[in-house]
């Protein structure tokens, strides 16, 4: 708590935001550990207060879901990789895009880097998806017990094992370093197994 000022505008709105779900005390413990995670890795210090904004709302939705304090309207999807800089950001993205809302997706990284990869935008630039101030994020418990399918690609281990989850591995290429002709490959590869996957889920009674 030391660490959020007494006086903070985004606690002020989160709080609001979350009214009758947290406490101010909770909200402000989010905001710190939002913040906590995300300045050292921080690339571009201007944008540092919409990322806490942003990772300390799905920590507390992630939260509110785990504890029956908000209702599941739609599955929710994880997707995990080691830096969250490439394959989790464009397999999520690709979801969201497929499933037109009809699943609700997050994406984490079990060492998370300090920027996406800029080929990675690009590629799903070129697919129609723009994704909107990317950054990596941090993988945690209560994104993993929010969701009801995690899918993790090359992060080994780092995802805990809750029962009653839906876990897959896929086996896709690291575009970390590779050309933007090698990315597309990539990017239609996890194209494929995200719409196999939305049918799986989706078609289901």
């Amino acid at each position: 708590m030391s660490d959020v000022p007494a006086e903070d505008p985004l606690v002020d709105d989160l709080a609001y935001a979350y009214e009758g779900v947290f406490s101010r005390a909770s909200v402000a413990a989010a905001v710190a550990e939002a913040r906590r995670l995300l300045e050292p890795r921080a690339a571009v210090r201007t944008y540092l207060p919409v990322l806490v904004a942003r990772q300390a709302r799905e920590q507390l939705m992630a939260a509110a879901q785990v504890e029956g304090r908000v209702a599941k309207v739609v599955p929710e999807l994880l997707f995990v990789c080691v830096h969250n800089a490439g394959r989790s950001q464009m397999a999520a993205a690709l979801a969201e895009h497929l499933s037109a809302r009809r699943v609700h997706v997050r994406s984490a990284g079990s060492e998370p880097g300090t920027q996406v990869n800029p080929v990675v935008v690009t590629a799903l630039r070129e697919r129609g998806i723009e994704l909107s101030a990317p950054y990596p994020k941090p993988l945690s418990d209560s994104v993993v017990r929010a969701a009801d399918v995690i899918v993790t690609m090359g992060c080994g281990d780092a995802c805990p094992i809750y029962p009653g989850k839906r876990y897959e591995d896929w086996d896709v290429a690291d575009p970390a370093g590779r050309p933007l002709e090698e990315v597309r490959d990539i990017r239609d590869d996890l194209q494929g197994r995200v719409t196999t996957l939305l049918r799986d889920i989706l078609d289901r009674p």
